[in-house]
């Protein structure tokens, strides 16, 4: 158990809770300033990356991601400083992967080159829908063509680009779709993080919701009409889903993401930012500030700026479990033993594989793609014994 977190890595994940405009479909921490002192910011980041080394020294860091917000409004000269940090703060993988990020506005495109030789290998473009009239109603500020152009650019500095698209969206249908997802996959990706729109409590769209205002959104049997065309186009193009939303080439999976869902440790920086982190053998949860200005502030006066907790075996199995199963590799039976110090359910998961929801293949636990569509469910079960 002490050193558990070694079977998912080390990671470390960057806030920046910025963006030019907020979606009305976002519930992450993310705020419209006009004026930000980059600066600031830096200095801040900066002293987070030294407080983490201290606590966790000499580990071998696998990951770096910059979340957002959109980290593509960062200066270059802010990320290429962090990362100057982070390099000198532990040892990393010969085969470190830094994600960055970004808009596909123009602004974002033309900072693509600092970013490269800032020390970023990957980037992960929000584009969320090829065709200009649905990009409106997310509220996105770029264009299909501006799209096009940002993902054309990124190709130039990076070997490793990824895009997200948000699919059951208003009126669309099963055969939009399929020809939507065919397009984004003629741009030669190697990754795609493909999403279904869900309406969260707090944002427009779920004011706009519980009004009765948004209309056109698809029932539960054309979304699964869509999950399943997404499955099989995905699947003949050589992208298979390797974790529910997530669809890459063998090799090109998202390994800051990996370390999440196999359940490593991670460090959060930034207002908002959730932790795992492993301190004498105990694994902690995180959870920064979530308000920016307290946060910042709370940084430069070297107070407290997040909360920490320690977590129950039997706690940390059920977040293996819930993070584990997403990934078609599935879970390890005898981990989630060693932290829960009992066995999964026989009966629980005789029945599950019987009604094909689940494979047991040896000690290892995985859904099936049907199990996948109801995971949910699924893990209510495996949970609920």
């Amino acid at each position: 158990m002490t050193d558990d977190w070694q079977n998912g890595g080390f990671g470390l994940y960057i806030h920046w809770p910025f963006c030019e405009a907020k979606c009305p479909y976002c519930d992450f921490n993310s705020h419209v300033t006009r004026n930000i002192d980059q600066n600031r910011w830096k200095r801040a980041y900066l002293s987070e990356i030294d407080r983490y080394a201290e606590m966790l020294p000499n580990r071998v860091l696998n990951t770096v991601y910059f979340g957002g917000g959109t980290p593509s409004l960062m200066d270059p000269s802010v990320v290429s400083d962090v990362l100057e940090r982070i390099r000198k703060s532990w040892p990393v993988a010969n085969d470190l992967e830094v994600t960055l990020e970004a808009n596909p506005g123009s602004v974002e495109a033309g900072r693509f080159s600092a970013y490269a030789d800032a020390g970023v290998s990957r980037v992960s473009m929000g584009v969320q829908a090829l065709n200009d009239a649905d990009l409106r109603k997310l509220g996105r500020i770029h264009s299909v063509a501006e799209a096009y152009q940002a993902f054309d650019i990124a190709r130039k500095f990076f070997n490793r680009v990824s895009f997200d698209l948000i699919y059951a969206r208003q009126d669309q249908t099963v055969e939009a779709w399929r020809s939507e997802l065919k397009e984004a996959l003629s741009m030669a990706v190697d990754h795609l993080s493909l999403y279904q729109l869900t309406i969260e409590p707090g944002t427009a769209f779920g004011e706009r919701f519980e009004r009765g205002k948004l209309r056109g959104l698809p029932d539960d049997d054309r979304s699964g009409d869509l999950y399943e065309a997404t499955q099989e186009i995905c699947g003949t193009a050589g992208l298979p889903a390797y974790e529910v939303s997530n669809h890459a080439k063998p090799g090109a999976e998202s390994r800051h993401n990996l370390v999440y869902w196999r359940y490593g440790d991670y460090c959060g920086i930034g207002p908002g930012a959730h932790g795992r982190i492993t301190l004498d053998g105990q694994r902690h949860a995180t959870e920064a500030f979530w308000q920016p200005g307290k946060w910042l502030a709370g940084v430069e006066a070297s107070e407290k700026v997040e909360d920490r907790s320690a977590i129950g075996g039997q706690d940390q199995a059920d977040e293996y479990l819930m993070m584990g199963l997403r990934l078609t590799d599935g879970i390890d039976a005898r981990r989630y033993k060693a932290m829960s110090e009992k066995d999964l359910s026989a009966n629980t998961l005789t029945r599950l594989e019987e009604i094909g929801m689940i494979v047991q293949d040896r000690h290892y636990i995985r859904a099936t793609a049907g199990g996948r569509m109801v995971l949910n469910a699924v893990i209510k079960e495996l949970l609920s014994d």
